[in-house]
């Protein structure tokens, strides 16, 4: 008999949330958890473990241990690694992600080193920054089959894309349909074009709502997007509520066979001029294999521009970490 299983690589701030979150959905029987601070792991699993016994809990078998864990998973969350922290100095500072990539490809080549010992079928899900470079770490130097590890690229920006829209509408931000595509970072940018609220355009939503704020200008969704995410780590000291809750839509909509379509972190193979020398994200359908198909839209020429500019930024960071068809 099969039995939905989840490991957690990582139970910093952000992998903490992530099992939280997976203890609730109803669709697991068992969850390990990894991490460096083996003490870390094993307080998590047993403290999660306990409130398995209060009433509204699923009864779910909680583990701590080493990567042999990841052998008969379905999937693996990666949240390892170091995370931006704010400036102290500066409250309103907006520190890149970037500065995370010598630390960080380090973490992710262990733990992919880890993982594949144990299993090449898991799907991999990475939140590890900066994303798009450690998911080409993790998607090409590996081995791993292809469509079987993604990232949650702009899944959150995309949350907080809707999210602005909504309330910019006084509407309920499940009402908007749309995404932002690039980089998981500050070159992100909204694809308007694509945007709509219950099939109404983005460009004519002011003919039938009223709007708080002129958000018509995509560099100033643009900006106001990239900043949200600093308010909240400036405001706590950290991200992890909507990252974690991405990824375990994710993990729920590979566990459901769901064939969701949600902006992902992936190698781009042919779109948009790049062809295996680059990973971003861009619309994709997801269900049990994984990334079961990307979805190159077509972008109009600031949505071109803009893509083009966040492919070579994270090439940049890219050489970085000394990965690449170059590399």
């Amino acid at each position: 008999m099969h039995r939905n299983k989840l490991v957690v690589v990582g139970v910093g701030h952000v992998g903490s949330y992530v099992l939280a979150d997976a203890m609730k959905i109803g669709l697991l029987a068992e969850i390990g958890v990894i991490d460096i601070l083996k003490n870390v792991a094993y307080g998590e699993a047993l403290d999660q473990a306990q409130a398995t016994a209060l009433t509204y809990m699923n009864n779910i078998t909680v583990t701590d241990g080493g990567y042999e864990q990841c052998a008969d998973a379905d999937v693996i969350i990666v949240a390892a690694g170091s995370s931006v922290i704010p400036d102290p100095a500066n409250p309103k500072a907006e520190p890149d992600r970037a500065q995370l990539t010598k630390a960080n490809c380090g973490v992710i080549r262990e733990v992919m080193a880890g993982i594949t010992r144990h299993t090449r079928e898991a799907i991999v899900i990475l939140i590890t920054n900066p994303l798009d470079t450690m998911v080409y770490i993790a998607e090409n130097e590996f081995g791993y089959p292809r469509g079987r590890v993604f990232g949650t690229g702009t899944m959150l920006d995309s949350a907080r894309l809707r999210k602005l829209i909504a309330d910019t509408y006084a509407i309920d931000p499940k009402s908007v349909t749309g995404y932002m595509m690039g980089e998981h970072g500050r070159t992100a940018f909204p694809v308007l074009s694509h945007v709509n609220v219950g099939g109404i355009p983005f460009a004519e939503l002011g003919q039938y709502f009223t709007a708080k704020q002129d958000i018509n200008d995509p560099e100033v969704v643009k900006a106001k997007i990239v900043s949200a995410a600093y308010e909240v780590l400036n405001g706590k000291g950290w991200t992890n509520a909507g990252v974690a809750q991405a990824a375990i839509t994710m993990a729920r909509a590979v566990l459901l066979d769901e064939r969701s379509v949600y902006p992902a972190c992936t190698t781009l193979r042919g779109q948009y001029g790049h062809d295996g020398d680059v990973a971003l994200s861009m619309p994709c359908i997801i269900g049990r294999e994984g990334i079961v198909k990307q979805l190159p839209v077509t972008l109009n020429a600031w949505e071109s521009a803009r893509l083009a500019e966040s492919a070579a930024y994270i090439q940049a960071t890219m050489k970085d970490a000394n990965t690449g068809p170059q590399a």
